[in-house]
């Protein structure tokens, strides 16, 4: 219904009220702010499916999705759109939270959206793009989904992340894991695999013991050097996506650009012909409401072990292979490799 201030949709018995409803949000798609929250609310068991119990980052835009926006970053915090992780002062009530620890050891309480209406009223504060953590309400310190991020480098289409995604999906088998498939928003592919409790250095271990097995058996297509120069033209398996703090695009959130390309999760054998760009704001109402999410039966699946690729770390350790660079921003972490690398490295082009 309208109202002075905006427009009230009820959602699951609860009140949201949207400020702005005609604000242009994809001017380039006739989209306005009301029509993201209808997005969302369309394919709303995906999405929810996708954040419910998680603490969750939120990508804001409040003026809209336009080229010419400032992105405030860690460096410089002015901009018209940002990344809110604290749930700030206000927030009603009914919109569930919970306490995350950040790599600095600094706590913070975040929205864990356990609705629906939670979800609008996210998206009304201007959210395109959602970064749950691979964790729950519960037990914030419990990973219980291992995230596999194939990156893409510069030269490199989506047709050599779709390669990549496939056999990654056999070495997962191999490791007792069961892979979900989906598109970044971009040229990527993310894969997720739901897995019993583990912490934050397992999986990332778990990590990056998949990404090396991966880059055995694709050596001209896939690489974990964290190094860019040393990375060349192949899917980057970014195995820091698993450290603590370091989030990944859910599934149906729209990337922010004037195209409105959205993260879409896939049946394994809608891969090899899948195009990211068909994939948006747009058209995937009418694909959630023909065939439903491709990732129902994920919440359903046996969580698997990471037993086995935890072995694969050892065993690599062993041979000489160990840790690898966390990101900058983190402090030194044990058994981490100096972060000094040789002097064709500059650190100013470390993965962000």
């Amino acid at each position: 219904m309208a109202a002075a201030q905006g427009e009230v949709l009820d959602i699951g018995g609860r009140e949201v009220r949207i400020s702005s409803p005609e604000k242009p949000y994809f001017a380039d798609l006739g989209v306005n702010k009301l029509g993201v929250v209808r997005y969302f609310l369309s394919v709303g068991d995906g999405i929810l499916a996708a954040l419910r119990d998680r603490p969750t980052t939120m990508e804001r835009w409040p003026g809209g999705v336009r080229d010419d926006v400032v992105v405030a970053t860690r460096a410089d915090g002015r901009g018209e759109a940002f990344y809110q992780k604290r749930a700030a002062s206000g927030t009603p009530e009914w919109v569930q939270t919970t306490e995350v620890r950040f790599p600095s050891g600094r706590t913070a309480v975040e929205v864990a959206p356990a609705d629906l209406a939670t979800i609008a009223w996210m998206v009304n504060l201007g959210t395109v793009r959602f970064h749950p953590w691979p964790v729950r309400a519960a037990d914030t310190e419990v990973v219980d989904q291992l995230r596999i991020d194939l990156d893409p480098q510069p030269g490199v289409g989506f047709g050599l992340a779709v390669r990549a995604a496939v056999e990654l999906r056999a070495v997962l088998a191999e490791a007792g894991l069961t892979g979900f498939c989906k598109t970044s928003g971009g040229r990527g592919v993310h894969v997720f695999a739901p897995i019993t409790g583990a912490d934050f250095i397992d999986a990332r271990h778990a990590a990056i013991a998949v990404g090396r097995e991966l880059a055995r058996r694709m050596p001209e297509a896939v690489t974990v050097n964290w190094w860019k120069e040393e990375r060349g033209e192949r899917v980057f398996v970014d195995f820091n996506q698993m450290a603590r703090d370091r989030l990944m695009t859910s599934a149906y959130s729209i990337r922010p650009t004037p195209r409105g390309l959205v993260s879409a999760p896939l049946e394994w054998d809608e891969l090899a012909d899948a195009d990211p760009s068909d994939f948006t704001v747009l058209s995937m109402p009418a694909r959630f409401a023909g065939g439903g999410d491709p990732w129902a039966a994920m919440d359903h699946t046996p969580p698997g072990s990471l037993e086995v690729a935890l072995e694969w770390y050892a065993r690599d350790a062993a041979g000489g292979e160990g840790e690898l660079p966390y990101p900058p921003e983190y402090p030194k972490m044990p058994g981490e490799p100096p972060r000094v690398q040789p002097s064709k490295i500059n650190p100013a082009n470390w993965k962000e």
